[in-house]
């Protein structure tokens, strides 16, 4: 049979099975998936091999579920093969991760997949992907601007999961069922299902799959097997370039933690972009809390690496930022500092535990320095009172800035101060009463300045804890 023998080869090639192996077979009830377990079910005196297969429900085609489940047990049933199902809430995993039903679908299928096996035993998880797919998503990629790694398409292995058809055209799975109809014993007219949510051409892949891909075929009929080629080659590079990559992030990383990594910047500097776009995707590919980072965020990283100023940043979405220092470069989703609110009671100090600072307040009959108004001012005491709150920014936040003397709002200030906009709610705010009386670290408020007249005064410190 030459399917089997072209499976066979395409198994031994990628080292897909060994000796013994207990395998799960992802079985939809479609085509692509039932032919595998048939293939597998040939091969399995060959390889010595324990199967299993499952079925999994997404809930999204309640009314074709049953018709679904009840032919793969038949398929299984008649093959000898053990039979699993799970069932997954694509809809709300969608929702909560805020992904498109598709995204979801695939996350939670393959939880779904590492699930079954270990309950199975099995070190192996079979899927039916073709070089159908194969080439369908290499145009998803190509549409969406993916680099080499995205054009490489689908991986004939990655860890437990093989794919012994990636090799395989739809045609040529199409002819074996048309070759080997006697095998089927099923209640069903066909030997396989026909999901009808592949019909539909609102979904991205089954555009490019019934609308695009065959009039490319019109003018190249071996388009598949031309991008399957192509992906090989591309999957080879691409393995080499990692092997670097991984070489050069690890004497990068200066610390790194569930939401947060930290590189070394003077070796991104000078980096060439091909090398610097892994490198970042990398490190945030093992970054849990960074994965939803993009390949045109990338670019913005590289563009902040190469003509950023040390303070600059990027914001980019679900509230990652990327932060370039003096000597490093931070990529982090964990959300911004924010102080609490204080009381402090004139005399006295209070340890602002957030940003690790502590704020003094003294008062005396004289004062022979003023301070710079930023780490140390002097106010009017009489203006101000014995009890001060130190708070975060609020809305509508105003203050009247010594030397400048017109009211400005606190927002404006800070515009205008170029304080990124994740640092503010970090800024001690000093009130007396509903007035903003110091921005420590900037700006004290005209209003409460100490004067010629002034016969008490208030000292601020503001000195962060070493």
């Amino acid at each position: 049979m030459e399917l089997l023998k072209k499976v066979k080869e395409t198994i031994n090639k990628y080292s897909m099975l060994s000796e013994g192996d207990n395998v799960i077979i992802g079985l939809s009830g479609g085509p692509d998936s039932v032919c595998l377990g048939i293939i597998l079910h040939k091969l399995r005196v060959d390889f010595n091999l324990t199967l299993n297969a499952v079925y999994i429900d997404h809930g999204l085609r309640p009314d074709e579920v049953e018709n679904e489940k009840a032919f793969c047990k038949d398929f299984c049933n008649n093959f000898g093969i053990g039979f699993f199902t799970k069932a997954i809430d694509v809809k709300k995993y969608a929702k909560d991760r805020k992904l498109n039903l598709q995204e979801a679908a695939r996350e939670l299928r393959y939880h779904a997949y590492e699930e079954v096996s270990k309950k199975a035993g099995a070190a192996k998880i079979a899927l039916g992907h073709t070089a159908d797919d194969q080439t369908e998503t290499f145009f998803m990629m190509l549409l969406r601007g993916s680099g080499m790694k995205g054009l490489s398409g689908i991986p004939p292995v990655r860890g437990k999961i093989i794919r012994p058809l990636i090799e395989i055209e739809r045609k040529e799975i199409e002819e074996f069922f048309f070759q080997n109809s006697s095998l089927f014993t099923l209640h069903s007219s066909l030997p396989f299902i026909v999901d009808s949510s592949n019909l539909k051409k609102d979904y991205f892949r089954n555009w490019i799959r019934l609308m695009i891909i065959p009039e490319f075929k019109k003018k190249s009929p071996a388009l598949v097997k031309s991008i399957s080629r192509m992906a090989d080659i591309l999957r080879e590079e691409d393995a080499y370039l990692e092997i670097i990559v991984t070489k050069t992030l690890m004497r990068l990383i200066s610390r790194k933690s569930a939401d947060a990594i930290e590189l070394f910047l003077s070796p991104l500097e000078t980096m060439g972009k091909p090398i610097l776009r892994r490198i970042l995707r990398r490190a945030v590919s093992e970054t849990e809390g960074l994965k939803s980072i993009d390949f045109i965020h990338i670019e913005d990283m590289i563009e902040l690496i190469k003509r950023g100023k040390s303070g600059d940043r990027v914001y980019l979405p679900k509230g990652i930022r990327v932060i370039k220092n003096y000597s490093t470069m931070v990529i982090t989703s964990r959300p911004p500092q924010k102080i609490s609110t204080y009381t402090i009671n004139v005399p006295g100090e209070v340890v602002l535990n957030e940003i690790k600072a502590v704020i003094k307040a003294s008062a005396g009959n004289k004062s022979d320095d003023y301070g710079d108004g930023k780490i140390t001012t002097v106010f009017d005491a009489d203006k101000i009172g014995t009890v001060l709150t130190v708070r975060p920014r609020e809305n509508g936040d105003f203050f009247y800035p010594s030397g400048f003397g017109k009211r400005k709002k606190l927002q404006d200030f800070f515009v205008d101060e170029k304080v990124p906009r994740d640092e503010r709610d970090s800024i001690p705010i000093v009130v007396s009463g509903n007035d903003i009386v110091w921005v420590a670290g900037f700006r004290g408020d005209e209003r409460f300045k100490a004067a010629a007249d002034t016969k008490r005064f208030l000292k601020l410190e503001f000195n962060k804890v070493l």
